[in-house]
């Protein structure tokens, strides 16, 4: 059966789609530097006020319905598998929000022997059909200072972190501003026994990633920790679609 059809879901139930873009480079993570293709799903679960992608949740700014275009899951595959890139990188928003339909796209991706990442928040509990699929998680645990005010109770869910880490294709990654953030990475690892911790600099501008990255570097590998640059800030800056 042909890989792109290969579920009824595929022409049925639309992705609400932000944006489509590559290829680039993952900027982030354990693949950071790598060449990728990106889809950029639309719609949120938390708010939180630094998010460099408001316009895929906060509705007090933007009309979610003129940045969002509703895409079948076979018009993304193709989109994806006609672009050079062997890693897809699938973000948000938060993707898993969608995620009924995200297994039949990371199906076809992976049966075409490309390799494909989600980047979530980690509040939601993966479908085990998502993992079976082969994917991989990038998963970003949002720290007190990083969420809104109304997410503080909902930014962890000991359930969600846990699948997550139990599917054994997830790593975790926390932006830090400064030392101060560390505790509280320390703090939420140990909660959850999280692992790989990953530490990004915040950041929308080269001097900013490379200044805090350069202050968090010694005390990231004094706790054992990996450390991610945002490669995509330092290359082009805060810009849409690279």
């Amino acid at each position: 059966m042909n890989a792109l059809a290969s579920s009824a879901d595929i022409t049925v139930r639309p992705l609400l789609v932000a944006e489509m873009f590559g290829p680039t480079f993952q900027g982030e993570g354990p693949s950071a530097g790598q060449q990728a293709a990106f889809v950029r799903l639309s719609r949120c679960n938390l708010s939180c006020p630094p998010c460099d992608t408001p316009e895929t949740w906060d509705t007090s700014r933007f009309d979610l319905r003129e940045y969002t275009t509703h895409r079948t899951v076979a018009e993304v595959a193709a989109w994806l598998l006609a672009q050079p890139a062997q890693l897809v990188v699938i973000t948000g928003g938060e993707p898993l929000l969608q995620q009924d339909r995200l297994v039949p796209l990371v199906e076809a991706i992976t049966a075409a022997g490309r390799r494909v990442e989600v980047e979530t928040n980690g509040t939601i509990v993966p479908a085990p059909e998502l993992v079976a699929a082969g994917t991989t998680f990038n998963v970003s645990p949002k720290l007190s200072r990083f969420a809104g005010a109304k997410d503080q109770q909902r930014r962890f869910n000991p359930d969600a972190l846990a699948a997550l880490l139990a599917s054994g294709r997830a790593v975790f990654k926390f932006v830090a501003g400064d030392l101060s953030d560390l505790d509280e990475v320390a703090q939420v690892q140990a909660a959850h026994g999280l692992d790989p911790v990953w530490v990004m600099p915040e950041g929308t501008s080269s001097r900013e990633v490379l200044d805090r990255a350069q202050a968090l570097a010694d005390a990231v590998l004094d706790r054992g920790w990996h450390l991610s640059s945002r490669v995509h800030i330092l290359l082009w800056g805060d810009v849409r679609g690279r």
